[in-house]
């Protein structure tokens, strides 16, 4: 039987040898052209290359983009490490900081049961807290300490750390601490260590307003408020807190005291004031009396 020729792979097979030895041909050409050492094939070659490789920047182009990829990839991931290594970081420092408040909360609470006070003329009494207003107007606690106990109104009260508030209204057993929060509050405070005078005036939120600073550019955050003992209602340099910017651009004080654990106060017993009976003494010294002249002088 004759052979069919009229299959499409009787034509496309020997279609494809030609292609492949011409491929081979040019290919070895190629290889023969750059491998003659000749002044005349070398500007050949230099003028073939000018003429043919610009006109394959677009085929060099996916390449280029798909390098540039991978380098945008392997810096995403350092930078990814690098975040992940800074979050773990900064979780330890949270945690010293945790561990570095417990250290300073215990280290009072030693100071107080070892009856450590400022001033070796002040003495305190603590008392449990008992509750507190449950107010949003009114921000007070009460105490299981009173007039027994010779407690009085104005006194400061502390939680061994910063200052609370003071005392206002005192009952035989109990009495009440208005907080530094309460609208009510108003105290002298200095600011370290520029030593500016202030007000601290309590508006019923967390961090209470600093009033009638004569430099407020002095301030920063971060600074130390302490009392001023202005007045001589609260003693000097107990702790309030410390000077934070609020979202109203204001400065306030970021409370030392844990308000959101008050179980002790220390109410400090304040010191005795002399009441004024000579108000002209405060002004100029009393006259020193002129001698006597002795008797005889005149004879």
């Amino acid at each position: 039987m004759a052979r069919d020729r009229t299959r499409p792979e009787d034509f496309t097979r020997p279609l494809r040898r030609i292609l492949v030895g011409g491929l081979v041909l040019l290919l070895l050409g190629i290889f023969l052209l750059w491998r003659i050492d000749s002044p005349r094939v070398e500007r050949f070659r230099a003028a073939l290359i000018d003429r043919v490789v610009p006109s394959f920047d677009w085929m060099m182009a996916p390449m280029t983009r798909m390098a540039g990829m991978v380098d945008d990839f392997q810096s995403y991931t350092r930078i990814y490490e690098q975040n992940q290594e800074l979050r773990r970081e900064l979780q330890q420092m949270k945690a010293w900081k945790e561990a570095a408040l417990q250290l300073e909360q215990k280290n009072a609470r030693l100071l107080d049961l070892n009856q450590v006070r400022l001033d070796p003329k002040l003495t305190h009494v603590t008392g449990v807290v008992l509750a507190d207003s449950g107010s949003p107007f009114r921000q007070s606690v009460l105490l299981n300490v009173g007039a027994r106990d010779g407690i009085r109104d104005g006194w400061a009260t502390m939680d061994g750390i910063g200052l609370v508030g003071r005392i206002s209204g005192v009952g035989r057993t109990t009495s009440r601490v208005i907080l530094l929060t309460d609208s009510n509050s108003r105290i002298p405070v200095t600011v370290q260590p520029s030593g500016q005078r202030a007000l601290l005036t309590g508006d019923n939120s967390p961090s209470p307003p600093l009033e009638f600073l004569d430099k407020p550019d002095l301030v920063r955050p971060g600074d130390r408020v302490v009392t001023s003992g202005d007045g001589g209602v609260f003693p000097a340099d107990l702790l309030v807190g410390q000077v934070a910017q609020g979202p109203d651009r204001r400065l306030r004080v970021r409370l030392a005291a844990d308000y959101g654990r008050l179980e002790f106060l220390r109410v400090l017993r304040s010191h005795e004031l002399q009441p004024i009976t000579d108000p002209g003494g405060i002004v100029a010294a009393p006259p020193v009396p002129a001698d006597p002249a002795p008797e005889g002088a005149d004879g």
